[in-house]
């Protein structure tokens, strides 16, 4: 990651991870308990916001879904942005190996997925679930990892990380959007140009590119489109240098920080990871979706990111992290396959509710099982090397 990044670095990524798996284990805890009927009650409360004629009225567990994941995502492409301007992807050749093991991380689970589901029309939407890297656990195990994961293979893995959620988002926009209504696309259209406007003379302060980020997404909860793309389009704008100095976008990233690892995706998780385990068996495991998020996750992921990573080191279009071994990649790949927020996410998107339960299973079994394997493969594997080896290792190649 960029310099910037770890200047900024809080919140404390094992924390963050910590209050996320609290939050996971307690819709567990609801869902299979007394407390399941409340819970589902609970996330179905009717939210309505009324402006003169507007009216949007959904539960909250669409709120939670379409206006604080919209924060999240302006959270991660303010990093995305960062990262391609001035950080680890800025320079193409240090960008080359992380863009096409995530392009082979994305590619081989979505294949992996489709297969498992034969292709069948009612499940393939789902082919974008098992494609996505949650960067909050990522962070969260190597972080537990400490030293037996160097810092060249932390770079690699979290700019896959990065590059897998501009996928995603990407895909989001491209492939889950349904019905288009024209004249809120329109307003919006209209409001992109005034957040242009702004960036084009020199507009820094950060209230405005929000206040306009806010209008964009009521304009595309309207439209079709999914809303949370408003705060990807918002990013695109915020400054990255104000003309007296400073860094808008920088204090803006930094101040999302807390809030996004401590609120809002613990609140996600907690109202898309109650999965009820009653009758759980052979079965359930077996159905299409649940075996291909699980297959995709637990075992797309590290082949298309190890076997991409080969081809470009073999090729000679990219170098290798620097010390790191076969090995450790491979374990990087399963720690990618830690799917969790954005895939649940994906799955809100490409499913209705009657399936649900299959694609929170499926993240939830293939996201463990990636962690644990990445984490017993780095931790066993993982050490680092003596920096005069990485040198002499680095001078052969």
């Amino acid at each position: 990651m960029s310099a910037h990044s770890t200047a900024l670095a809080a919140p404390n990524p094992i924390v963050a991870s910590l209050v996320l798996l609290g939050a996971t284990i307690a819709a567990l805890f609801a869902a299979n308990t007394g407390l399941a009927a409340l819970y589902k009650e609970l996330l179905a409360v009717p939210i309505e916001v009324k402006v003169g004629t507007f009216d949007l009225a959904d539960p909250l567990k669409n709120w939670i879904k379409n206006a604080l994941m919209a924060v999240f995502f302006l959270g991660v492409a303010l990093e995305i942005k960062a990262e391609f301007r001035e950080g680890a992807l800025s320079d193409r050749k240090a960008a080359a190996l992380p863009l096409i093991a995530a392009a082979g991380g994305m590619a081989v689970p979505a294949a992996i997925f489709l297969i498992a589901v034969r292709f069948d029309p009612a499940y393939a939407a789902g082919w974008a679930i098992p494609s996505a890297t949650d960067i909050a656990f990522a962070l969260g195990v190597v972080g537990l990892l400490g030293k037996r994961v160097s810092p060249p293979l932390k770079a690699f893995l979290l700019a896959v990380a990065v590059i897998d959620d501009l996928g995603a988002i990407a895909i989001i926009a491209v492939f889950y959007t349904d019905t288009l209504h024209m004249l809120p696309l329109a307003v919006g259209a209209g409001i992109i140009g005034a957040m242009a406007a702004a960036n084009l003379i020199g507009v820094a302060c950060q209230w405005v590119y929000l206040g306009l980020c806010f209008a964009l997404w009521l304009a595309l909860a309207r439209s079709g489109v999914s809303p949370t793309l408003a705060g990807v389009a918002a990013a695109a704008f915020v400054p990255m240098k104000a003309p007296g100095g400073g860094s808008p976008l920088h204090k803006l990233e930094y101040a999302l920080k807390a809030p996004i690892a401590f609120f809002i995706m613990p609140l996600f998780a907690f109202a898309n990871a109650g999965v009820s385990l009653v009758g759980i068996g052979y079965g359930v495991l077996a159905h299409p979706v649940t075996a291909g998020i699980i297959l995709g996750l637990a075992v797309g992921k590290p082949v298309g990111i190890a076997g991409a990573t080969w081809l470009a080191i073999r090729t000679g279009v990219a170098r290798p992290p620097e010390g790191a071994s076969a090995i450790q990649i491979v374990g990087a790949g399963f720690i990618a396959g830690i799917g969790f927020t954005m895939s649940l996410f994906v799955g809100s998107l490409a499913f209705p509710e009657e399936l649900q339960d299959q694609v929170r299973l499926g993240v939830l079994a293939g996201s463990m099982l990636s962690a644990s394997t990445g984490a017993a493969i780095l931790a066993l594997g993982g050490t680092r090397q003596p920096a005069t080896a990485s040198a002499d290792a680095a001078a052969t190649r």
